[in-house]
């Protein structure tokens, strides 16, 4: 008997119009209880509810609700109170025949189905040879996401081979599901860690492992995440998030220690921001123990050094001959025994008074040696408190640690630098009578939480984490901080203002590497930026250098001086009076932010914000501060490129007509600065980055974002941001992958023979060519469309059909057609493809159109005929 003759009392077909009716009409309520009613009079709801959602499966992937959706939420909601519909009474064959039909529904329904059916129909409760089974098929289908979902869901983990659910979707990119697959399960993440630590193997071969997984069709971008660099990230952080043992990761601890080792040779002999002294420290602990980065080392030396530094630490680690560059041998053994020894770095006694050059170029501390204290006993520590905890007064406050140069543990804090009026303390945190404490902790939490005590910092987020993970007393009481001014929100502010060309200050920028960070804070603000020279120094050795305990004093006292001259003139910088009303974060975005948008809601948020002192969008700061005045363009008039930052902003443009080039993820950011002169481009960053692009380019032509926002946010602030006139026929009249503009438009037919010749067609499509089935799979496909939706109708270029060479199915630019992309059950529901000509991607028109035009309403000009239809 079929399941819809089982839900007697009840005329399917009938309902089904009827709710649809209910449904397009959004008559939620009716639509209710009409389905309440329904259910009541089935005899058997279970068998019912699946041949009436085996009828109108409307699946419209990527829709956050549905009619299907809707009646399982309704028969969740109606079975509370009709316990008895369920599965406990039924036969067992019976059972067992409701739970295959209902299993057969997750390979093609929408995600959101899963969990109703999953609790309705106890699937869990199936025979493990069955649900596997099913996850098998999902995999055969090429259903990766839907197969590990699943395997979640009814716990199949411990029964399924993780390299062969797992491997397919970090290739895909989703490496998020990955991880949730092997929670809870240690020796799976374990597993997982290795995996991905094996492809950072100098030797893998991405090909090799493709060829094992055949059915996963890569993008540009995809491939382009399967490289150590980013695959060792991965490594790190999940190392952290599992606690793994770093032993089990040696290729990424190789490769991260490696990379900072050539960091190091070019702070030093490159850049020669970093003293030789410093470097030695950082690099004996690196290669300690290890004879690869021992001799990737002595390569280095030869290339950047000279040849006799890299024989002496080549002998020193008494390296064999086979393993040297060409000539380190020689040297060794022209050198004599003692001129082979690597001797400490040599010179006269540091003076505290900085050398001339340095006081010309460098912002200068005002204080004389004696008046700056070395705390390392509890009494200094005492004397330190007296003199720091008075009502009223303004703190300097910074920390230092040791830079964890190819260290997978956290930092811990070695010195806490107190800056007041007339003197400065140093805590010493390697101290061990000071270090833990609970007089040195209490300290330090009566100060952070004195609101009568105004504590500067610059990024203090940061130094706080650290001194967080150092004293777990801090987390297992949290403290409440009040009296707090980060300067680096202060700084924010300040660099808004001075974007928007409000009559603050000009600063000179000095040659060699652009200033960041507090450095750039001070340079203009005091005229003169900080030696950072002791910036990644080795802030664990006793005693510290004069020139470190300089460098400590220098970054805690300059905050008092910063905050001087601001709170004088705040006006003259486009401050508000009150610097501690700038505000300290952006707050993430409501539920009623994200609520349909209504007239005049920019301008109610900023109003509420006003009243509440909370931060501007990064929206009010682009129309307010960049006061861009050029004329409305067309999205192809719009010529960017994308930092590495804003790969996802990049795509979201293209796919709105907007011409961008993105940089690679192993690009360095000059090279935005480079394509942007060359080709009359804006660039868009986010971050650290722009203020050295920005000094780069020309005036307006660098524009920054904030990274936390959606990329559906970001792109909608740079349209209007530069009066871009959107219109449907923009969208998709780029291609998201490589950026041409250029389509041909392939008919089913021309389709399915070219993938007939290709040999990716089999018994789907042969079972559906005659052309009345194809009519009745095209009336199917119409009859779940939404009805009279936007038509796609694109400002792109058009190439004549013989743009494809007919034998090869390439075009000039020499891409091929990307034929296995198509899924074959695709063919007989589009009648209309389109090929990018620049990389073969092949496009059909879906809900996804629809999508991004409702998404992009409010900068969106549609034409008053087309709003009507729409």
């Amino acid at each position: 008997m079929s399941l819809e003759g089982q839900s007697k009392g009840v005329d399917l077909p009938a309902l089904q119009e009827h709710l649809c009716g209910l449904w397009s009409r959004k008559e939620q309520e009716e639509l209710r209880q009409v389905l309440a009613s329904s259910f009541s009079q089935m005899q058997e709801p279970l068998a019912g509810l699946l041949g009436f959602l085996q009828r109108c499966l409307t699946v419209q992937k990527g829709k956050s609700t549905s009619l299907n959706q809707f009646i399982l939420t309704e028969f969740m909601r109606w079975r509370t109170s009709n316990p008895q519909a369920s599965l406990n009474g039924l036969r067992e064959e019976e059972r067992l025949r409701l739970q295959q039909k209902a299993l057969g529904l997750l390979t093609d329904s929408h995600p959101g189905y899963m969990d109703p059916l999953l609790e309705i129909y106890q699937l869990s409760s199936l025979k493990r040879p069955l649900l596997l089974e099913h996850v098998n098929f999902l995999h055969a289908y090429c259903c990766f996401k839907e197969a590990l979902v699943f395997s979640v869901k009814v716990e199949l983990q411990k029964d399924l081979d993780m390299e062969k659910v797992c491997v397919p979707l970090i290739l895909l990119d989703k490496l998020s599901l990955v991880e949730l697959y092997v929670r809870e399960h240690p020796d799976l993440q374990q597993r997982l860690v290795k995996l991905l630590d094996s492809w950072c193997k100098p030797n893998f071969n991405i090909r090799a492992l493709l060829s094992q997984y055949p059915n996963v069709v890569l993008s540009k971008h995809q491939t382009d995440q399967i490289q150590p660099k980013l695959l060792s990230k991965h490594v790190f952080r999940l190392m952290e998030k599992f606690c793994i043992d770093p032993g089990l990761c040696s290729n990424s601890v190789y490769k991260r220690k490696l990379d900072s080792l050539r960091f190091l040779m070019y702070k030093t002999f490159g850049e020669k921001s970093m003293s030789e002294e410093n470097w030695r420290d950082h690099v004996q602990a690196m290669i300690e123990g290890s004879t690869e980065l021992q001799v990737q080392l002595v390569h280095l030396l030869v290339k950047h050094c000279s040849l006799k530094t890299a024989a002496q630490w080549a002998a020193h680690y008494n390296l064999p001959r086979n393993r040297l560059s060409l000539g380190v041998w020689d040297k060794i053994q022209s050198l004599s025994p003692k001129q082979l020894e690597m001797r400490a770095v040599s010179g006269p006694p540091e003076s505290w008074t900085p050398l001339q050059s340095d006081q010309q170029k460098y912002y200068q501390l005002p204080l004389p040696r004696e008046t700056v204290h070395f705390v390392e006993t509890l009494d200094e520590v005492e004397q330190c408190r007296e003199a720091v905890l008075k009502p009223g007064c303004v703190v300097g406050m910074d920390m230092e640690w040791r830079a964890g140069f190819g260290t997978v543990s956290s930092q811990h804090v070695a010195l806490i630098q107190l800056a007041v009026q007339d003197r400065l303390f140093l805590l010493d945190l390697c101290a061990h009578a000071i270090s833990h404490h609970s007089s040195t902790v209490n300290f330090i939490r009566a100060l952070l939480s004195d609101k009568n005590i105004l504590k500067l910092g610059y990024g203090m987020s940061g130094d706080l984490r650290s001194l967080v993970s150092m004293w777990p007393e801090l987390r297992e009481e949290p403290m409440k901080m009040e009296g707090v001014l980060d300067l680096l929100h202060v700084h924010q502010e300040l660099q808004r203002c001075w974007f928007g060309n409000k009559g603050c200050r000009s600063v000179k920028v000095s040659e060699g590497p652009a200033e960041k960070g507090l450095s750039l804070l001070v340079q203009q603000v005091l005229g003169k930026p900080l030696n950072k020279t002791e910036q990644l120094s080795n802030w664990e050795r006793r005693p510290l250098r004069t020139s470190q305990l300089r460098y400590a004093a220098t970054d805690a006292y300059c905050l008092l001086d910063i905050y001087l001259v601001l709170s004088r003139d705040p006006k003259a910088f486009g401050l508000p009076e009150d610097l501690r009303s700038i505000p300290s974060a952006r707050p993430a975005k409501s539920r009623e932010e994200k609520k349909p948008k209504e007239k005049n809601k920019h301008s109610k948020r900023r109003e509420a914000r006003q009243k509440a002192n909370e931060p501007h969008s990064v929206d009010d700061c682009i129309k307010v501060n960049s006061e861009y005045k050029g004329p409305t363009i067309t999205p192809p008039e719009l010529r960017v490129v994308c930092d590495n930052m804003l790969q996802g902003l990049g795509s979201f443009l293209r796919c709105l007509g907007v011409d961008v080039k993105m940089l690679e993820n192993t690009d360095d950011h000059k090279v935005a600065a480079e394509l942007a002169r060359a080709e009359g481009r804006v660039i868009l960053s986010a971050g650290q980055p722009y203020q050295t692009l920005r000094s780069q380019v020309g005036e307006g032509r660098c524009l920054t974002l904030d990274c936390s926002e959606k990329a559906r946010d970001q792109a909608a602030h740079v349209l209007r941001h530069f009066h871009v006139h959107l219109t449907p026929a923009d969208i998709f009249s780029r291609c998201q992958a490589c950026n041409c503009n250029e389509y041909l438009k392939l008919s089913r037919e021309d389709m399915t023979r070219m993938m007939k010749e290709r040999g990716l067609l089999q018994d789907i499509v042969s079972k559906r060519n005659d052309s009345e089935s194809q009519d009745e799979t095209q009336a199917e496909y119409n009859s779940w469309r939404p009805p009279k939706g936007p038509e796609f109708s694109s400002h792109c270029r058009w190439a004549p059909r013989t743009a494809l060479d007919p034998q090869t199915f390439k075009f000039p630019s020499g891409a091929e057609v990307q034929l296995e992309t198509v899924p074959p059950g695709l063919l007989p529901r589009i009648p209309v493809y389109f090929i990018c000509t620049g990389c073969g991607k092949v496009f059909w028109e879906g809900t996804h159109y629809d999508r991004v035009l409702s998404q992009f309403q409010e900068v969106l000009h549609v034409s008053e005929d087309a709003a009507t239809k729409a």
